[in-house]
């Protein structure tokens, strides 16, 4: 058994349709928690809508290459094609963290699946939904999800909105 923090991100179509579908999918494979929508700026050079972005919590029988497997399945599921790197996205999902029965962190250099995520503890739109999921919550060798979020450069906080028209 394994635990994971994944962050599910949509720019296109029925941003809140698609990740509500996500979220409904990942319920058979053990969800935890999930935190509300925040509808964010879009990430990277490319020109593009906002998005809305989700965090959610999992737990089940999958390693850290499944809830991979799994994340490229659900977007697959959603229509994503991978044909601009930072482009616009039916449905993005990241592996965040992965946390073995144990308690301790899985912990990757692989490119195809580097733990904890190589740029979580840059990215607003993974570390404010993540907090409000859980105030206490740490990013395997950063800290605390708090203090990255209060060392991040606050117009990039700000620019993180809970979407209200989906609780």
């Amino acid at each position: 058994m394994t635990r994971a923090v994944l962050s599910l991100g949509a720019n296109l179509g029925d941003r809140a349709g698609t990740l509500r579908s996500a979220i409904d999918a990942l319920k058979a494979d053990g969800l935890v928690a999930r935190s509300t929508l925040f509808e964010t700026p879009p990430w990277g050079p490319v020109e593009q809508p906002p998005y809305l972005n989700a965090v959610v919590f999992v737990r089940g029988d999958r390693d850290a290459a499944g809830w991979l497997a799994r994340a490229h399945e659900l977007e697959q599921a959603a229509g994503r094609t991978r044909e601009v790197r930072w482009g616009a996205r039916t449905l993005d999902v990241d592996v965040v963290t992965v946390t073995a029965d144990d308690g301790s962190p899985v912990l990757s250099g692989d490119p195809v699946l580097t733990l904890p995520h190589p740029r979580a503890h840059e990215r607003a739109f993974v570390l404010v939904p993540w907090l409000s999921l859980d105030p206490t919550a740490v990013l395997p060798g950063h800290g605390w999800v708090a203090d990255l979020v209060a060392a991040l450069p606050p117009d990039d906080v700000a620019a993180v909105v809970r979407w209200e028209h989906l609780h």
